[in-house]
C-alpha cells in the first residue's frame, strides 16, 4: 500500500498525505521531488566521479547529474519512480539499498537528498551500509534538518482518500545530531553548507580500507 499510495501521488490522482503517530498529518511534498529546486544546485555541484542516488524517487537529481555527464545510478524500491526516471532520460534500477546494488565498493559518491538519511528508521545501520557501497575515500553527501530541529525516529503512514497504508519507520536528523551519527559509523564530517534554508552535510568513513582488486571486465 506504501508504494500504491506514493504512485497514486506522483501520478497527481489522489491528494496523498503523511500521518505522524500522534494523529498529525500534512501533505506528501511531491512536488518538491518531481523538479529540481533550490539548494539542489550545490548537491548536484558537489557529486565527484561515479554517483549513486540512494532513494532516488521520480529522478529528478538523477536526471540532472546525467545531463552534466555524471555517471550515476538512482535507486529507488517504487517501481512506477523508477520508471519515470528512465523516461526522463536518468540510469535507474528499482532496488533497495539493503539488497543487491551493483558496483558495490566502487562508487564515488552516494546521495542521500530529501530526508533519505531517514530510510528505515536507523541512520546509522543506513550509513554503514551506504558507507559499504563506496570505493575508498568516497563520500556520503546528506541532506539534513536544520539546527535545532528534532532528530527522532518515528511511526509514519501514507494516507489517502478512504485509504490508509501500513505504519512505517522513519528518522529525522538534524545538522546538530548528524555527527553522533557519523561517529558512530566510523566517518568523520568533511563539510557542512545550507543553500536555500536546506541544510546538508559531506562525510567520508574515518576507517581505512584497502582498494578493492579490479573488477573483471563487463562486470558492474
Amino acid at each position: 500500500m506504501i508504494g500504491e499510495l506514493y504512485e497514486e501521488a506522483l501520478q497527481g490522482r489522489a491528494p496523498v498525505e503523511i500521518e505522524h503517530s500522534d494523529g498529525s498529518r500534512r501533505p506528501l511534498p511531491i512536488q518538491d521531488w518531481l523538479t529540481l529546486r533550490p539548494g539542489d544546485g550545490g548537491l548536484l555541484a558537489r557529486c565527484a566521479g561515479t554517483t549513486l542516488d540512494v532513494g532516488s524517487g521520480a529522478g529528478r537529481l538523477t536526471v540532472a547529474l546525467a545531463q552534466r555527464g555524471v555517471p550515476v545510478l538512482g535507486i529507488d524500491v517504487v517501481p512506477y519512480a523508477v520508471a519515470l526516471t528512465v523516461q526522463a532520460g536518468g540510469p535507474a534500477l528499482c532496488r533497495d539499498v539493503f539488497g543487491l546494488v551493483p558496483g558495490t565498493g566502487h562508487w564515488h559518491t552516494a546521495l542521500l537528498a530529501d530526508g533519505n538519511i531517514g530510510i528505515g528508521g536507523d541512520p546509522q545501520t543506513l550509513l554503514r551500509r551506504v558507507l559499504d557501497l563506496l570505493a575508498p575515500g568516497g563520500r556520503v553527501l546528506i541532506e539534513v534538518g536544520p539546527p535545532g530541529s528534532d532528530s527522532q525516529i518515528e511511526p509514519l503512514r501514507l494516507r489517502a482518500p478512504g485509504r490508509v497504508g501500513e505504519w512505517f519507520n522513519w528518522a529525522r536528523v538534524s545538522v546538530d545530531a548528524i555527527h553522533g551519527v557519523a561517529t558512530g559509523c566510523a566517518a568523520t564530517i568533511t563539510g557542512t553548507w545550507q543553500e536555500a534554508d536546506r541544510w546538508f552535510v559531506a562525510l567520508r568513513s574515518a576507517t581505512f580500507r584497502p582498494a578493492l582488486a579490479p573488477r573483471p571486465a563487463g562486470r558492474p
